[in-house]
């Protein structure tokens, strides 16, 4: 019987490889491949956000794992682009450095990979897996099922450090009356009041429509006319000894209508008179910051107050 020679050419996948093993379908789209070419090589996907619910594993470790199983597979990484056509080009620019003159190349992926958004100019395959396995489906059950061992202790120290620092995004709002008063919240163990806030939700569309939300979640009211008066560094106690911080952006807004109760986190909700400014005594110290622009801005100036109040008229501070 005459043997069968391979091809003397290359096969490329692309892939993100984020699991913590190959699994199934992984192993079938590699071996396939390795049948098909004399060299393989492989392409990480390589998100430029570390450290994500979808993209935990770095290069180093993906690399491992594929290794691991296929040894003589090249392994290498390929930057995400914004553009589908300039990741195309950069593509083939890597593909192009490492291939032997003459060396031909086919590119494969399956019918959820990079093969839709792939413009470039090497020909492509799409092979078809009798086995689905969702990645998405197995990080969740490592989430919720992680083992307690030393190896993943030493995972999750080395996965901190190194993602970038996180300024945490959160809201505060300022909700004043017509006659003049602010509506602060108390917390259930602190006896100062301090504004009514919390963190932005990564689901809406804008840090006012948050704004809103959580003075109906806390003080169970209605706002309108909700505009931004500053931004500043919260010295958040959980986060003082961290790189991460908290930041939020201050909004005042007007008291359309209900009845101001405590709610959500909030033992109790009170107005209080404004007068020429907000004093600092009646508010906790983490907020003195936000009483500062506060002031600036809105509590000691009449003008500026009798604008924003004032019906019919633009009342956009400047």
């Amino acid at each position: 019987m005459k043997e069968k020679t391979k091809k003397i050419d290359c096969g490329v996948i692309i892939g993100r490889f984020q699991i913590n093993n190959l699994h199934d379908a992984h192993v079938d789209l590699i071996q396939t491949v390795c049948e098909r070419h004399d060299r393989v090589i492989i392409f990480l996907g390589n998100s430029p956000v570390r450290n994500t619910i979808n993209n935990p594993l770095d290069i180093r470790a993906r690399k491992a794992m594929i290794l691991e199983k296929f040894p003589h597979v090249e392994v290498y990484h390929i930057n995400d682009h914004k553009s589908d056509d300039a990741w195309s080009k950069n593509l083939d620019v890597a593909i192009g450095e490492l291939l032997l003159p003459m060396q031909t190349v086919t590119l494969y992926g399956s019918r959820d990979s990079f093969l839709k958004s792939y413009t470039g100019k090497f020909p492509t395959c799409q092979l078809e897996s009798n086995t689905f396995i969702s990645a998405t489906e197995v990080r969740r059950k490592i989430i919720n099922n992680h083992p307690p061992t030393a190896d993943y202790r030493a995972g999750m120290i080395a996965a901190t450090a190194a993602r970038y620092p996180i300024a945490y995004q959160t809201v505060d709002i300022a909700v004043v009356s017509e006659d003049r008063k602010i509506l602060l919240a108390r917390k259930p163990d602190e006896k100062l009041f301090r504004f009514i806030g919390g963190f932005s939700d990564p689901r809406s569309n804008s840090l006012e429509i948050d704004a809103r939300r959580e003075v109906s979640e806390e003080a169970s009211i209605e706002v309108s006319d909700i505009q931004y008066i500053g931004s500043t560094v919260i010295d958040d106690p959980r986060y003082r000894n961290e790189v991460d911080k908290i930041k939020t952006a201050l909004f005042i807004a007007k008291y359309t209508f209900g009845k101001p109760e405590g709610a959500d986190d909030v033992a109790e909700v009170g107005w209080f008179e404004i007068g020429l400014g907000l004093e600092k005594k009646i508010i906790e110290p983490i907020h003195h910051v936000l009483v500062d622009i506060f002031n600036e801005k809105f509590g000691g100036n009449r003008e500026l107050q009798d604008r924003f109040f004032r019906k019919n008229v633009d009342g956009k501070m400047t």
